[in-house]
C-alpha cells in the first residue's frame, strides 16, 4: 500500500506524468465508475485473475482521488481509510459493541436505522426520506433505491402482484402515447412517450425490488444474454453463407429461435 501511494505521488509530482498531473476529481470520476463496472463484470464471469486486476484498478482510483485531495490539503488516503473504519465500527454494534448478536434480518433493519440517524445528523433544513440517494447512480439503480426508500415509510404496494399490475398500467399508457403520437405527429406527443417510457422503467425497477431482484444486475444479465444470442445468429448465418443484415425479419427470427434451442 505504501508503494502504491508513493507511485501515485510521484505521478502527480512536478516532474511526473503530464496526463496524471492535469487530472481532477471530475475528470477521473468517469474512470472510477468504469472500473467499478469492470469489477462487477469480472465477478459475473467468475474470472478471478481479471477480478484481481480490476480490484487493483479500482483501488488505484481511490488512491488517485485521495492524492488530489491531499494536494489541496482537504484529506489524504489515511483519512479515507480511517473514515471507513469508523463507519464500519459504528454500523456494526452487534459485532464491535454491546448490542449482542443479530439475525441477518435484524442486522439489515439496524443498519438502515443507523444510516438514517447519520443522515439526520447532517440533514438539510427540510430533510427528506430520499436524502442520500446519489444523483450520479445509473438511472435503473437509482430508481430501485428511491422506491426502496419510499417503501420504508409505507409508500409501497402491499403485494408484488399489485406492482406487476402497475407495470401493465404503465405499458398501456406507453401504447396510448405511441398511438396518439402517430395521429398527432407532434413534438408534444413525443415528449409524452418519453415520460411514459420513464414511468414504465421506474415501475419495472420497483417490481424487481418487490421480487427481491437486483434490477441493475438483472438488466446486465439480459444484455449479456442478448449479445450472446445475437452473435450466435450472426455466426449461424455466416456458416450458411448468408449475410445476416440481408435476411428479412422472419429469417432472423428463425435463427434466434434456433440459437435459443441450442442453449
Amino acid at each position: 500500500m505504501r508503494e502504491l501511494l508513493s507511485i501515485m505521488a510521484r505521478l502527480r509530482a512536478a516532474d511526473g506524468c503530464p496526463w496524471d498531473k492535469e487530472q481532477s476529481f471530475a475528470s477521473i470520476a468517469p474512470y472510477t465508475i468504469e472500473e467499478a463496472y469492470e469489477v462487477a463484470d469480472a465477478i459475473e464471469r467468475g474470472d478471478m485473475q481479471h477480478l484481481k486486476d480490476e480490484l487493483g484498478d479500482l483501488l488505484f482510483q481511490v488512491v488517485f482521488h485521495a492524492q488530489i485531495a491531499s494536494e489541496a490539503r482537504q484529506f489524504d488516503f489515511e483519512a479515507v481509510a480511517g473514515a471507513i473504519c469508523d463507519k464500519l465500527l459504528r454500523r456494526h454494534p452487534h459485532v464491535f459493541g454491546a448490542s449482542g448478536p443479530l439475525t441477518p434480518a435484524e442486522q439489515s433493519v439496524a443498519w438502515e436505522q443507523i444510516k438514517a440517524a447519520e443522515r439526520g445528523a447532517a440533514a438539510k433544513p427540510e430533510p427528506s426520506h430520499l436524502d442520500g440517494v446519489p444523483q450520479a447512480l445509473p438511472a435503473l439503480m437509482r430508481a430501485f433505491k428511491l422506491s426502496k426508500r419510499a417503501a420504508r415509510v409505507g409508500f409501497d404496494f402491499e403485494h408484488a402482484s399489485q406492482t406487476a399490475d402497475k407495470v401493465a398500467e404503465e405499458l398501456a399508457e406507453v401504447r396510448d402515447a405511441a398511438a396518439h403520437s402517430a395521429l398527432a405527429n407532434a413534438a408534444g406527443a413525443t415528449k409524452e412517450i418519453f415520460e411514459e417510457i420513464g414511468d414504465l422503467l421506474f415501475a419495472a425497477a420497483n417490481l424487481a425490488r418487490k421480487l427481491d431482484v437486483d434490477a441493475e444486475a438483472a438488466l446486465r444479465s439480459a444484455n449479456t444474454k442478448f449479445e450472446r444470442r445475437f452473435r450466435g445468429m450472426e455466426s449461424l448465418a455466416a456458416q450458411r453463407g448468408e449475410i445476416f443484415a440481408d435476411l428479412n425479419l422472419d429469417a432472423q427470427e428463425r435463427l434466434w429461435q434456433e440459437v435459443k434451442r441450442g442453449e
